[in-house]
């Protein structure tokens, strides 16, 4: 029996203020440079111009400690606790919640959560967050967060294809998805997409499949294949930057797959914009 590792939860509250300032303050390395390759590759003269602006505003706001964008979005924190691990002081989600609270009011990061979907009065310090917690080997711990903006948040969508269907039926979805949603997830987008599973199963994998770099293949070959087709069928849409047309409309498809039901064949994509802000942090 391995010995427990005792994590004191003030640990994790500070990882999580501080993931969540440094995900809307900081684009991810992987992400700034898929825009430049993007920049490079996009054909259009006014398209290549918009890709310049947002690296520009990247800039800018990890320079000066500002937010890339006015959405800071909700936070969707990923946990990895191993199962040698016990926490001491409190409780987990508490502490991820006081984290999230602190970023967003100590880093002065839009307060945009509403404790009902229905009632919507705003709980103003953006609490609480989307939490998802897996349990694995070992005695370390691993947070990811996401500041999850929601005007890409509201294009997402799920669907329950027929085995049938098939991988051209998945295609058809995830094309006509992005093509319908057009400027309104402020492209160049990430798309996450989840295979199989249940209906919430797929959409959680949707969502674990931003957190992947950017451009980074399933190392399944078929699921690789998939997303190279998927990513030349967005392309085609033409939606392109901004939603004003281009040769660029996504920065890579990431597609996730799980086990699923004979008679199924679940879909969800999760799109994000092009500010693809996330985090990570490991206690040790």
């Amino acid at each position: 029996m391995p010995e427990m590792r005792v994590i004191d939860v003030r640990e994790i509250e500070a990882a999580v203020c501080q993931a969540c300032m440094e995900a809307c303050y900081r684009l991810p390395e992987d992400v700034r440079q898929a825009l430049e390759r993007a920049a490079v590759a996009e054909s259009r003269p006014e398209a290549r111009e918009i890709f310049a602006l947002l690296v520009k505003n990247a800039e800018v706001a990890a320079t000066c400690d500002i937010a890339l964008c006015q959405d800071t979005g909700m936070a969707v924190v990923m946990v990895e606790i191993g199962q040698a691990v016990s926490l001491a002081g409190g409780d987990l989600t508490d502490a991820i919640n006081r984290g999230v609270a602190r970023a967003y009011t100590e880093g002065y990061l839009r307060k945009s959560v509403v404790a009902d979907p229905l009632d919507r009065v705003n709980t103003g310090d953006n609490t609480p967050a989307v939490i998802h917690v897996d349990l694995v080997p070992g005695d370390g711990l691993t947070i990811r967060v996401m500041a999850k903006g929601f005007g890409s948040e509201n294009m997402s969508g799920l669907t329950m294809l027929t085995p049938a269907d098939g991988a051209a039926g998945v295609r058809r979805f995830v094309t006509e998805l992005v093509r319908r949603a057009g400027g309104n997830p402020c492209p160049p987008l990430v798309v996450g997409v989840g295979l199989g599973g249940t209906m919430e199963k797929a959409a959680t994998l949707a969502k674990k499949a931003l957190f992947r770099p950017v451009g980074q293949p399933n190392p399944a070959p078929h699921l690789a294949q998939l997303e190279r087709d998927l990513l030349a069928d967005v392309q085609a849409t033409g939606v392109g930057p901004a939603g004003l047309g281009g040769t660029i409309t996504a920065l890579a498809v990431h597609v996730e797959a799980y086990a699923t039901h004979i008679t199924s064949l679940p879909v969800a994509v999760n799109l994000n914009c092009h500010a693809l802000r996330r985090a990570t942090r490991v206690i040790r």
